[in-house]
């Protein structure tokens, strides 16, 4: 099935199992290092110096947009056939939730949430096919720098409902 006919009603048959760390193939996970003095902090955000730069996990970049997200605002769900999102949170905190929608995949149906935020510095990089998204978590905005592999382009958006698929997805979990 080629990402432009996936439709919601095709998405609510599918069986997604949620999977502990990031097991969907393709997704890049990088830990990020705060630098931290008696003047403030530094956070290396993304760099072509990185060693997963040179071994090809990491793209090169051609757009770049910073994005706010309210406090327990969902912004989901939506999926690229051709760019790769690859983006850091520099304030707040953020659940961003992966689905593998790619019928030809050997993670098809596997769905990952990570906590990307301040406290958590973290890259994610999330390929074409990957339906994705994410919940603003705390009391404050959230602001994401995403690095993309290519010029925006509203064709390259599918979107689809915050509920289409897991709407037990969504933190925070009480317990």
């Amino acid at each position: 099935m080629e990402i432009n006919e996936i439709t919601e009603a095709w998405l609510k048959r599918q069986k997604f199992s949620v999977e502990k760390g990031v097991t969907i193939d393709g997704v890049f996970l990088k830990e990020l290092t705060a630098f931290v003095d008696d003047r403030g902090d530094v956070i290396e955000l993304w760099s072509k110096g990185w060693p997963e730069y040179k071994q090809g996990v990491v793209i090169d970049c051609k757009h770049v947009y910073q994005s706010a997200t309210d406090p327990g605002v969902v912004k989901c769900w939506h999926l690229h056939k051709i760019h790769t999102d690859q983006f850091t949170v520099t304030r707040g905190k953020l659940q961003v939730c992966m689905v593998d929608v790619r019928k030809n995949s050997p993670t098809f149906g596997q769905a990952n949430s990570v906590i990307l935020g301040m406290q958590k510095p973290r890259f994610l990089k999330i390929p074409p096919g990957i339906m994705h998204g994410w919940k603003a978590l705390g009391t404050k905005e959230s602001i994401v720098v995403n690095f993309q592999t290519h010029v925006f382009d509203p064709k390259d958006e599918y979107k689809f409902t915050w509920d289409c698929v897991l709407p037990e997805i969504w933190g925070p979990k009480n317990g």
